[in-house]
């Protein structure tokens, strides 16, 4: 089974309806899927309420575990934790930060705002992770990705190194923004064993952290 907590569709820049991004992630074999388009505090109140709605149609009829999301992106760090809160109170059920890579001008302290804030649950692509940041994901916890989108991917090795040296928790996620990004159970494997993930941390990371996390946020499977 494959859980994918970053994705995007139309309502930012992906290239798929919520509706068809869902068929497609059951196709490839997904248990949960978070759609967490790209938002920032003028567009938290639209992307949350149309997430919500599709994500209630796609969970009813196709058994998908799909929960309704942002990414808060490019916002000042120390805007963070006050966009977080927001996105909760109007309804998303997951929150993810992007996080600093090195591909992108992200404010500095974006990483640590985003693991210091209660209401966010996982860090995307968080390149330029501090030993210190990874340590304080470790005791919150804040789940770090693992990224299989190009470019974020680069410090996929590093972050890893950091994460598994602090105890912190570690999920594989796609990124998407067009059908063919969408993970698989194969390929997620790849990705973490690309990432220097050891064989024996590969079911954790893969199933037992993201089963954990949908825990946190009030589903309950078994891994």
């Amino acid at each position: 089974m494959v859980y994918d907590f970053h994705t995007h569709t139309v309502l930012s820049d992906g290239e798929l309806s919520a509706v068809e991004l869902a068929r497609r992630a059951v196709v490839n074999g997904y248990r949960a899927l978070a759609i967490t388009d790209h938002a920032a505090l003028g567009s938290l109140e639209r992307i949350v309420r149309e997430l919500a709605t599709e994500c209630e149609l796609i969970q009813k009829y196709w058994g998908l575990i799909a929960l309704p999301g942002v990414e808060l992106t490019h916002v000042p760090a120390a805007a963070i934790a006050d966009a977080a809160a927001k996105a909760k109170d109007l309804g998303a059920r997951i929150v993810i930060v992007h996080g600093e890579t090195p591909v992108e001008p992200v404010e500095p302290g974006t990483n640590r705002a985003a693991i210091m804030s209660p209401h966010v649950d996982v860090l995307a692509h968080p390149g330029l992770l501090t030993i210190e940041e990874a340590e304080l994901a470790a005791e919150r916890p804040t789940y770090l990705e693992i990224s299989a989108r190009k470019g974020h991917s680069l410090a996929n090795g590093h972050v890893a190194a950091l994460a598994i040296k602090a105890g912190a928790p570690l999920v594989v996620d796609s990124d998407a923004h067009a059908p063919e990004d969408l993970l698989t159970e194969v390929f997620a494997k790849t990705v973490a064993r690309g990432a220097g993930i050891p064989p024996e941390q590969l079911r954790a990371v893969l199933q037992g952290n993201p089963v954990a996390l949908l825990g946190r946020l009030g589903v309950t499977v078994s891994a």
